[in-house]
């Protein structure tokens, strides 16, 4: 069964529905998830038609909201605002880096003040926030990438966070970047590595969302190992073992706490 972008997107829930239940076929809620692309960047009228489409079929009870920070216009967080007391919502916001350097070098587009900004002005009405994470970005150590995540949780009241790692795809600016030795692909053993580091910072009560992912194998340049998901997943888990470690082991609001209660004793 194929679910067609250009479907009414009832047609499209219900095709996902039927899919779905062939896995698990006692399901009977649903979060509609408006993942690809920056689905505020429309005018609040065209938004709230699409959504609107969707948050009363039968076994909808949430929705999740991928977009940008700097589409959120007030008139846009109003709308979100009035979804977020009529059912489960969650805003995924696309910060990738807390870097400027690297954010120009990928052509973000916004600062990360924008980014701090939205979280705050969503979180003023209670709304969940989800911060999309990449590893591996051009030019950013591993230090860089632990600190894309102490930056993060210190300066945003988020409720989730996804990390991913950087995909080069074919047709893409980056492609020459890597033909030419300017830019390095992560291995599987640094992104194990770094992941478990993060994992150890990030509050245990903050919803880990993604910790890897995977790309159309016809499409990725590298790295080939993240098609293999559950390998990495399996090496993320046997890492914390050896580790004995767990998510929120080293919580950095914790520490960051007690080391501003030693400085004012």
């Amino acid at each position: 069964m194929i679910v067609a972008p250009s479907d009414p997107l009832p047609q499209q829930f219900h095709k996902e529905i039927d899919m779905m239940h062939q896995k698990w076929p006692h399901v009977e809620q649903y979060i509609v998830y408006f993942q690809n692309f920056t689905n505020t960047h429309a005018p609040v009228e065209v938004i709230r038609e699409r959504f609107e489409q969707v948050v009363n079929l039968p076994g909808v009870v949430g929705l999740s909201v991928g977009t940008r920070p700097d589409c959120l216009p007030p008139e846009v967080v109003d709308y979100l605002a009035e979804l977020n007391q009529r059912l489960y919502l969650w805003v995924e916001l696309g910060l990738q880096t807390t870097y400027e350097e690297t954010s120009d070098s990928i052509n973000r587009a916004h600062d990360y003040p924008t980014y701090v900004d939205a979280v705050a002005r969503l979180r003023k009405h209670n709304i969940n926030v989800c911060t999309h994470l990449i590893n591996g970005l051009p030019g950013e150590s591993l230090e860089m990438m632990r600190e894309n995540v102490r930056r993060t949780i210190l300066d945003s009241d988020i409720q989730g966070i996804k990390l991913h790692l950087m995909h080069l795809m074919r047709n893409t600016k980056m492609l020459r970047d890597y033909a030419e030795g300017r830019l390095q692909l992560m291995s599987k053993e640094d992104y194990v590595s770094v992941i478990c580091d993060q994992l150890e910072m990030i509050p245990q009560e903050i919803i880990i969302h993604r910790l890897t992912g995977d790309a159309p194998w016809d499409s990725l340049v590298g790295p080939m190992w993240s098609l293999k998901k559950w390998e990495v997943l399996n090496a993320i888990d046997q890492e914390l073992i050896r580790r004995d470690s767990y998510q929120g082991k080293f919580d950095i609001r914790k520490e960051t706490d007690h080391a501003a209660h030693l400085l004012t004793l």
